[in-house]
């Protein structure tokens, strides 16, 4: 019993995940340190508040604090930001560079030079003979 959970716990996509939660929680302790020591001062600088999060809406006897949501909301969009240019943008560029392009799975027609399946023996858009190519 012990040694399949073992084998489980040594599988490869279990320990690229325990990885990945480590790393993925160093990054979020440094975005959220860029979040709140440069870009909140850079806010502050602008609007006059670096952190929202004493701003409240009083409703009759209620109290809406959407101040917190307001910094939640930022530091969603800084993050998203921040892992789209460093992480996503330099993934897909790496991942097309080395890519195999795909056969395509269309031609050209020779009448109406519309794309048709390589297979097609009529063109759909101009119902001319062609010749299937494999």
């Amino acid at each position: 019993m012990l040694s399949g959970f073992k084998k489980f716990l040594m599988r490869g996509n279990v320990l690229d995940l325990a990885v990945a939660v480590v790393v993925g929680a160093a990054f979020t302790a440094i975005v959220n340190s860029f979040v709140k020591d440069l870009i909140n001062p850079l806010i502050a600088a602008i609007v006059g508040k670096p952190d929202f999060s004493h701003l409240k809406l009083n409703i009759g006897s209620g109290t809406l604090t959407y101040g917190n949501f307001l910094n939640a909301v930022i530091s969603f969009l800084l993050i998203a930001a921040v892992i789209y240019f460093l992480v996503i943008t330099p993934y897909e560029r790496i991942t097309a560079r080395f890519a195999t392009p795909e056969e395509t799975k269309l031609r050209e027609c020779p009448e109406c030079l519309s794309e048709i399946p390589k297979a097609a023996v009529r063109c759909r858009h101009c119902t001319a003979q062609v010749s299937p190519m494999t």
